[in-house]
């Protein structure tokens, strides 16, 4: 089968495509016939090694895939460790989803990672309250485009959206955000006040790092809660001290999707649940960002790491 493999660390130069041995699925793991894999920002970090898991080489990367099963049945599912870049991929039974009829690979996609995390990130982690106003930074990426759309459908009071570009601050808004402002202010704290009518914000879901968090930080009411979820800018924010966050009644909460695999009562099942119901109802819908053929992976890679993507991105293992 086709695959990318990664033997070595680094940027996207270190990914090659090869011809490899087809995997074998083995107790409790489910053989997929790849028709499409996800392309993910935490991807990048997998290929120079700097995710949360350590990688161990050589490795096929790719931790989502759509296809079917050899009964034939349409899935979606998280791989173990990698995998999803090739024709053919082994995931666990316990972390593959049928997808209903009437929801395509793009959006199966989308809900699998991008939409567990924005569910989880505002019913688990921020736990939004009716009224509430969150802040969605980097909103026309992959779980923001979610995000603001699950936020406005669950009664968020005011949905403040950061995002790079003009383009990118407009799709924010198509998608419900109240407001739209740079994510390159030089004072982000002032930013978010000044959009949230002069208000510190109740919530703050931040995959960015860096001063941006730190800065949001500053910008949280009394009882408000910053989830943090992931480092695209690659510079870690400042230590959080415990007395700062008492002295404003604030939290800061960490979220990385496979843990919630550990959660009793099926949480994320839960979560794909409700979130395929959504898009069935017409009130949830996915941005596609761009399909990329095996032979683009690089090109891919460097859209992500040069932030020039928006939505879910794509990757067809037969071309």
């Amino acid at each position: 089968m086709r695959a990318i493999q990664i033997t070595e660390f680094g940027g996207p130069e270190v990914l090659t495509e090869v011809d490899l041995p087809d995997p074998v699925a083995g107790p409790g793991e489910v053989l997929i016939d790849v028709r499409r894999a996800g392309l993910n920002y935490a991807d990048t970090h997998q290929a120079e090694n700097s995710y949360l898991s350590k990688t161990v080489l050589p490795i096929v990367p790719g931790g989502e895939i759509a296809g079917t099963t050899a009964d034939g049945r349409r899935v979606v599912a998280l791989t173990k460790g990698g995998g999803g870049y090739a024709q053919k991929a082994v995931a666990p039974a316990a972390t593959t989803f049928d997808v209903p009829e009437g929801v395509d690979d793009l959006t199966a996609l989308s809900m699998v990672v991008q939409g567990a995390t924005a569910w989880l990130l505002l019913r688990r982690s921020a736990h939004l309250l009716e009224g509430e106003s969150v802040v969605v930074h980097a909103a026309a990426g992959g779980v923001g485009t979610i995000a603001v759309q699950l936020a406005k459908l669950w009664g968020a009071g005011r949905v403040i959206a950061t995002a790079s570009t003009d383009d990118k601050r407009k799709l924010a808004l198509d998608l419900g955000a109240d407001v739209a402002i740079s994510s390159t202010e030089e004072n982000m704290t002032e930013a978010l006040q000044e959009a949230n009518n002069g208000r510190r914000v109740d919530i703050v879901l931040d995959m960015a790092g860096g001063t941006v968090t730190d800065q949001s930080i500053a910008a949280l009411a009394p009882f408000g809660r910053l989830a943090f979820y992931g480092m695209a800018s690659r510079e870690k924010p400042a230590p959080v001290d415990p007395v700062k966050l008492l002295a404003r009644s604030t939290a800061v909460i960490g979220m990385w999707l496979p843990h919630a695999f550990r959660l009793p009562g099926g949480v994320v099942h839960r979560a794909m649940d409700e979130l395929f119901g959504l898009v069935l109802d017409g009130k949830l819908r996915a941005i596609p960002g761009g399909e990329y053929a095996m032979s683009e992976v690089r090109r891919a890679h460097e859209d992500l790491r040069a932030r020039r993507t928006s939505g879910k991105l794509l990757l067809d293992p037969n071309r």
